[in-house]
């Protein structure tokens, strides 16, 4: 390590492997930044770990000084800025270990759901990811994890047998339902409030293939595709995972022709059952409306970015969610009010209702601190922060679009998506207020000083 870092305040830190680095050094830009550009990180010290070991050390120095940490994989969930502080990176912990045997993956912190979906895909296994693979497995299971196929499966954070964690104190724990139930209860959808995961351990699924694309409507029939659908979601099987979605797509090459600069309805599917079947199924979903374009075929389960299309490069973005009790005719009608054909100048990039319930519903078979169950739909909108003018315009129809949904949610988030963390009250949305109080008392056992103070972090009871 350059003998610059060999200060007082960080000699300590020289036993990390990884880079240690500073504000103006060489490569610190590059390690703080994440996918989601709105969120320009400036903590005061930065350690790319490269396994447990670094992990461990770098929480003892903050454990000593009384240095708050944030953690970062990807950065896709990165909503909210990272100033002071230690900032542990994990992009180099990347481990990905199959067991066939026992239908299981051993993922390191820093892993992204691609690595995952090609390890496990040679022996016919796959994991409960979401919308895009070039996410952090990590984080998103910590914050529940809501999967492309959450109807037929449940949530991510269901499916996890063990985690091994390193503490606030600077501890490595390995956590499961037998060991340290309390901590390992915490981890699961409680997102990184109690220690720094560095590796989990959980249950793979034999999916080979799925039915999965999108059915692609233009714009103006927006009213009568949500109609179908709301209706459609009310009798198809478990089986059947499905997403409405309005997009409105800029005039750039990223975005394939002929859905580049256009204003779409879509409805995305991913089926487990029979293809013959699962087509059949959505016979009423494209007779809705005009179809322009339909990508809906069989395709192999670790091919599943092809079915959300989510964005590949980084981009600033605001993103935000609320959960729905139902998506009544009224609710239909408030949400197209606010983004739907008749709002040409509507700044949101998607905005999107996801079908709930099935296994989503049901309890996890070792509890966790999801809070979600009990929603039928859901809302994510995401939108881009280009210049101010613009990130004014997608505040104002955010903000526009929930106060509008309010009465027909079920007035909590998901932790995930829930965008950036504002004060406590807004925090705690994420959760009911029993499982958010637990959390509170989780906290103060395991993180008293609360070091873990970026983000979506609750305060220690």
């Amino acid at each position: 390590m350059p003998a610059t870092h060999h200060t007082p305040d960080l000699f300590a830190l020289q036993e990390i492997r990884g880079p240690v680095l500073r504000p103006g050094e060489d490569g610190y830009a590059e390690e703080v930044t994440g996918f989601n550009l709105a969120a320009l990180h400036t903590p005061d010290i930065v350690v790319g770990a490269t396994g447990a070991d670094d992990v461990v050390a770098a929480l003892r120095w903050a454990s000593a000084t009384g240095t708050p940490v944030a953690v970062q994989a990807t950065g896709h969930g990165a909503n909210f800025p990272i100033d002071h502080g230690l900032l542990i990176t994990t992009s180099r912990m990347t481990g990905v270990t199959i067991d066939p045997a026992a239908r299981t993956a051993t993922v390191a912190a820093g892993a992204k759901w691609r690595h995952v979906l090609d390890a496990a895909a040679p022996h016919g296994l796959a994991a409960l990811c979401g919308t895009s693979t070039d996410a952090g497995v990590i984080g998103y299971t910590l914050g529940g994890g809501l999967p492309v196929l959450g109807r037929t499966y449940g949530y991510a954070a269901d499916l996890v047998r063990s985690v091994q964690v390193a503490t606030p104190d600077g501890m490595l724990h390995e956590t499961d339902d037998r060991h340290d139930p309390e901590l390992f209860w915490a981890l699961r959808g409680g997102k990184g409030n109690v220690g720094v995961v560095t590796s989990m351990v959980f249950d793979l699924l034999p999916v080979r293939t799925l039915l999965g694309g999108g059915v692609y409507c233009p714009g103006e029939h927006a009213e009568a595709l949500l109609k179908a659908w709301a209706e459609w979601t009310r009798r198809v099987p478990e089986e059947m995972c499905s997403a409405y979605t309005l997009l409105r797509l800029p005039p750039i090459p990223q975005i394939p022709e002929p859905l580049r600069g256009g204003f779409w309805a879509r409805v995305a599917v991913a089926y487990t059952g029979d293809p013959t079947e699962g087509d059949s199924l959505l016979a009423p979903i494209r007779a809705a409306a005009p179809v322009a374009v339909d990508t809906v075929e069989e395709m192999p389960y670790a091919a599943l970015d092809r079915i959300h299309l989510e964005p590949q490069d980084p981009l600033p973005a605001r993103e935000a969610c609320v959960l729905l009790r139902d998506l009544s005719p009224a609710a239909v009608r408030a949400f197209l009010d606010q983004v739907g054909p008749a709002v040409p100048d509507c700044p949101l990039l998607m905005a999107e209702i996801r079908h709930m319930g099935g296994a989503l519903s049901r309890p996890a078979r070792v509890a966790d601190a999801i809070c979600a169950r009990d929603a039928r739909y859901f809302i994510d909108t995401v939108g881009i922060l280009a210049a101010p003018p613009a990130a004014e315009a997608v505040e104002q129809a955010t903000r526009s679009l929930y106060a509008a949904m309010a009465p027909y949610s079920t007035g909590h988030t998901m932790v995930n998506i829930h965008g950036t963390p504002g004060d406590e009250t807004d925090r705690a949305r994420a959760w009911t207020p029993e499982v958010y109080d637990r959390l509170r008392h989780d906290k103060a056992r395991y993180d008293p000083s609360n070091l873990l103070r970026f983000g979506h972090a609750v305060t220690p009871a």
